[in-house]
């Protein structure tokens, strides 16, 4: 893929990026010229740091930073350590996310607060205590979903985290636009990733296929392009915006 929009000097941290969109995501900005941190949750088995390490080496002179989202104090760590050690942040990706799809009869109090906590808090810790540390005209881009809008069988957790996403998107874009810092959000549709293959059957993916006009599913440098816009100049006027990528499924405003 080759992008011509020139980041060169930007400092751009991508949450959740050892993999799948994210990953797709942090690729992009640093062929755009920009200084990239692939960040990555720990896990017991180490496949996210391996991920992740992929990715930094993948790109060249990338930084990689362990930070699980959801804690508030692990944030603060990190951010405070792009700070020291690059003076600071121009872009802010907001990925990390995480499913876990039950029926609300059945639906246990855990899985409601684990997806509540990595999708929305974790949003909230990021921009909270990468606030002090974003330069003028910074960008902001949270990743929240068609679900967040339209709501799906089995998803209360994830719904509601990525419908809070857009709430918390329009606030902060009131409260950064003084210092020409844009807050935008994308909501995906069914986009081809590790995290949403293989979670649905067959014949359900057929029958969600069948609602999409543009006829496919959608891939992750959809998202990538989307992304691109909004951390480039030509986005300087666009904030507390949503742009809905989903080959044209949901069509409301």
């Amino acid at each position: 893929m080759s992008h011509h929009i020139d980041l060169s000097g930007k400092v751009a941290l991508v949450t959740g990026s050892s993999r799948g969109i994210g990953a797709g995501i942090l690729r992009a900005l640093a062929e755009c010229g920009a200084k990239c941190i692939v960040n990555y949750v720990a896990d017991p088995d180490g496949k996210n740091l391996k991920d992740g390490q992929s990715v930094a080496d993948g790109i060249g002179g990338a930084s990689i930073m362990e930070c699980d989202v959801g804690d508030d104090t692990q944030v603060a760590a990190t951010m405070q350590r792009v700070k020291i050690e690059f003076g600071g942040l121009d872009i802010l990706i907001n990925n990390a996310g995480i499913l876990r799809d039950r029926s609300l009869a059945k639906m246990t109090h855990a899985e409601w607060d684990s997806v509540i906590r990595v999708n929305l808090t974790g949003t909230f810790n990021c921009l909270h205590h990468a606030t002090p540390i974003l330069r003028k005209e910074g960008r902001v881009v949270n990743l929240s979903s068609v679900s967040g809008t339209l709501g799906f069988f089995g998803q209360a957790n994830y719904s509601a985290s990525k419908a809070g996403i857009i709430a918390l998107t329009k606030t902060a874009a009131r409260e950064l636009a003084k210092q020409q810092i844009t807050v935008n959000a994308i909501a995906p549709g069914f986009i081809d990733t590790d995290m949403t293959r293989g979670t649905m059957p067959d014949d359900v993916v057929r029958k969600f296929m069948e609602q999409v006009p543009v006829g496919r599913i959608g891939r992750v440098e959809d998202i990538v392009n989307a992304a691109l816009f909004f951390c480039s100049p030509q986005s300087s006027y666009v904030t507390g915006q949503v742009l809905h990528v989903n080959g044209g499924f949901f069509m409301g405003s």
